[in-house]
């Protein structure tokens, strides 16, 4: 049976729904721990609007939107403090306008937890970027913040045979394609490499790059394979998860994000998109089931469940499904 290393997730992970009010607010995190956030991805709910994402690196009043290829920009309204449980905003409309509910994915930064921030200015050739994680990173997301407008790049372990020739943009909707910005070579356990292309490594431009490593009980980034129908594979994680993005690979679909917050209970139905503006809806055929030790298709939509076709996940975990103390989680 397999067992944790992570007995409460909370620590390292947690999402928080709030209601904006345009004026200045201090969100606390509503988990049994407290966790002071070193990334925080909030989207709006209600109604259309860009993603926002803040890092303890880059520093307050930064943001990036994970759907647009915009650069990096400033707003002393934006995310004001990284605080002891949580954070602190200003009247930024994208995160604070009035009456609108939000969603905020909180990560925080530590080994522990396989979650590390680099920054780095490019220098346009072929070169390797050191970070702290002391394993091999399974999934690294690359951002260029100042110089020219880019994609966001990922590189997932498990997107082809040779994930380390591929790429996906988290920003689009696109299939994977065949790239050479990893320099065709797998990451190590301390050090990442990139090309000389613009998207990762452009001359004198500063990039954001997160990575992630799996920590069992407590992330997984895997893959599977879709079967076409309400009967749809059921994905083996080790956890309960509060957190899931899915991305077909082998075709062209939107990156889906589910949440325990968002949907407390089976089915969870109500989708958000990483690379869309679009509000939080229901959509036809996206339904899955969040399960203690994994997760369940419940649609036939190609977004999460063609039949032959290739899908990559991001997970993290609500609770382990068995404890160091060997305790199995409840289902939901």
């Amino acid at each position: 049976m397999a067992y944790t290393t992570i007995d409460n997730p909370e620590l390292y992970f947690q999402t928080k729904l709030y209601t904006g009010n345009y004026s200045t607010q201090s969100i606390t995190l509503d988990g049994s721990e407290n966790m002071q956030p070193d990334m925080i991805w909030i989207k709006e709910r209600s109604v259309s609007g860009n993603h926002q994402l803040q890092d303890s690196v880059r520093g307050t009043n930064s943001k990036l939107m994970p759907n647009s290829n915009d650069l990096e920009g400033t707003d002393t309204n934006y995310i004001t403090s990284f605080d002891s449980n949580g954070f602190s905003i200003g009247a930024n409309n994208g995160i604070n306008q009035d009456g609108v509910t939000n969603v905020a994915w909180c990560w925080k930064k530590t080994a522990t937890a396989g979650f590390d921030i680099v920054t780095a200015t490019g220098t346009g050739s072929a070169k390797t970027i050191s970070h702290s994680l002391s394993a091999v990173p399974h999934v690294i997301i690359s951002k260029e913040k100042t110089g020219s407008v880019n994609d966001w790049v990922v590189y997932h372990h498990k997107n082809t045979s040779a994930p380390e020739t591929d790429k996906l943009i988290l920003n689009e909707n696109n299939a994977t394609s065949d790239d050479s910005c990893w320099n065709d070579t797998t990451p190590t356990s301390s050090v990442f490499s990139v090309s000389g292309a613009s998207v990762v490594n452009r001359s004198s431009s500063t990039y954001v790059y997160y990575l992630f490593s799996e920590k069992q009980g407590f992330s997984k980034f895997g893959s599977y394979t879709g079967n076409g129908n309400a009967n749809g594979p059921f994905v083996y994680t080790g956890m309960k998860s509060s957190f899931i993005m899915l991305k077909e690979t082998s075709g062209t679909s939107d990156w889906s994000i589910y949440d325990n917050k968002r949907e407390p209970f089976n089915v969870a139905d109500s989708t958000l998109e990483a690379n869309t503006s679009d509000a939080e809806a229901v959509v036809s055929g996206r339904p899955i089931d969040i399960l203690s030790n994994g997760f369940k298709l419940r649609g036939d939509s190609s977004y999460t469940n063609e039949s032959g076709a290739s899908y990559i996940y991001m997970a993290f975990a609500e609770s382990p499904f068995v404890s160091s103390g060997g305790i199995s989680t409840n289902a939901r």
